[in-house]
């Protein structure tokens, strides 16, 4: 059985104490990970090793963290008026941007981390 916030494959099961756990696929990477319910998506994806800048910390006060939502978009939380101002500096912004830090996940998604978006290196975190 999976971990909590742990990388699934196809066929593994996503419950945790019989909830099912939204799953969120990450492209470029092409990853598929089990999210706990109301976890941010910048949390659940540092979990799971898969790397997006975050120069502040996951706190809402950069857009290094940018990320469009290509599916699942409705059923994010809203956006802020704070990620709002946000997003206004992050390059490469699409209608369906959002702030990985700001993001909590509570159904299916697809996320694709823009290709401006630094990387981090594997130690960096």
């Amino acid at each position: 059985m999976s971990q909590e916030g742990s990388a699934i494959t196809a066929g593994s099961p996503t419950a945790v104490d019989n909830e099912i756990m939204p799953k969120v696929h990450i492209y470029p990477q092409d990853v598929e990970i089990a999210v706990e319910p109301g976890k941010t998506l910048l949390d659940a994806a540092l979990d799971n090793n898969i790397k997006i800048d975050h120069n502040c910390g996951g706190n809402c006060a950069c857009s290094t963290c940018h990320v469009v939502i290509d599916e699942g978009f409705s059923t994010l939380n809203e956006v802020t008026e704070d990620e709002e101002d946000m997003l206004d500096e992050a390059e490469e912004l699409e209608e369906t941007s959002r702030l990985a830090c700001q993001c909590k996940v509570t159904g299916d998604l697809v996320v694709r981390i823009p290709p401006k978006t630094d990387l981090l290196d594997d130690d960096t975190f």
